[in-house]
């Protein structure tokens, strides 16, 4: 069958679960909120890190998800393409999880086992046996598929893997930038709301693919700086770093509240700043939040 047909199938085959999901969430891009945006450039101004973020060197996107029908989002460079080196494995992950569904692959325990490598351990060897597993030219049509539009034209590309990780392979380079592996801050945003709201596969799935994103096992960048202060706080991850690309992103939980994060930075000194940022955008988040019924009586 041809490949726009199995799209054209894998859309019209959407579970009702998942309709009713995206008819009860707005589009995080459509849930700015002034006062989250209000403090994230005033943490970045405090962290010595805005006029990296308006040269474009750093891109931001913050989304408190604690009321998941109610999000706040704010960001700045949301739509700036960049290299993100192991961060896009996360499309992988979402491949193999859409092929399962769809029949076409076992999650078996040795499946299962490559999958939470490549993403806790950033196993480049496991990444590119399941990207040759999952089909580079059908991760390209899954991230584009109207359902997901997780890399769109429109919105200046987004998540987007073309090439196997630590070997030579067949090169599928993203139409607008020409990247192998990249992302945007506001797709990479979308994936964490679209898993949280059961938009990406079953709700039997949805808890695989968060349950492999928990117990990061490498402890650098956002999990590094925030359990520093923070050791309470639970992380469902994934980062990326070459040469001087360094990338984060996670769905943080700690203190009853629940917030995605996303930063990629274009410096040396980036794993520093993503270090310090995250306890920053965990304070934007706490000190924007609107006041409970409780507070106010």
């Amino acid at each position: 069958m041809p490949i726009k047909a199995l799209f054209l199938g894998l859309c019209l085959g959407l579970s009702l679960a998942v309709h009713a999901a995206q008819a009860a969430y707005p589009e995080l891009e459509q849930s700015y909120d002034p006062r989250l945006h209000e403090r994230l450039e005033s943490k970045l101004q405090q962290l010595g890190l805005l006029q990296a973020a308006l040269e474009k060197r750093l891109s931001v996107a913050v989304a408190d998800i604690t009321d998941l029908a109610h999000p706040r989002f704010a960001a700045f460079n949301p739509n700036h393409m960049a290299y993100a080196a192991s961060l896009p494995k996360i499309a992988i992950l979402l491949g193999a999880f859409a092929r399962v569904e769809a029949g076409e692959m076992q999650l078996d325990p040795p499946t299962r086992e490559s999958l939470t490598r490549m993403i806790r351990i950033s196993s480049n060897r496991d990444a590119s046996e399941m990207l040759e597993r999952v089909g580079t030219r059908y991760l390209a049509d899954l991230l584009q598929a109207p359902n997901y539009r997780l890399y769109d034209p429109s919105r200046n590309g987004g998540l987007w893997v073309g090439k196997p990780y630590g070997k030579e392979g067949t090169t599928l380079r993203d139409p607008l930038h020409n990247l192998s592996h990249g992302a945007t801050a506001l797709q990479v945003a979308r994936f964490y709301y679209l898993l949280e709201t059961g938009q990406l596969v079953s709700a039997g799935l949805t808890r695989e693919m968060k349950a492999i994103l928990g117990d990061p096992a490498l402890h650098h960048k956002f999990v590094g700086g925030l359990q520093s202060v923070h050791p309470e706080a639970r992380l469902y991850r994934k980062s990326g770093t070459w040469k001087d690309w360094h990338a984060d992103s996670a769905i943080v939980e700690r203190d009853g509240r629940r917030y995605i994060a996303v930063a990629l930075a274009e410096d040396a000194q980036g794993e520093s700043w993503l270090r310090r940022l995250i306890v920053g955008l965990d304070e934007a988040v706490a000190e924007s939040a609107p006041l409970r019924m409780a507070q106010l009586q």
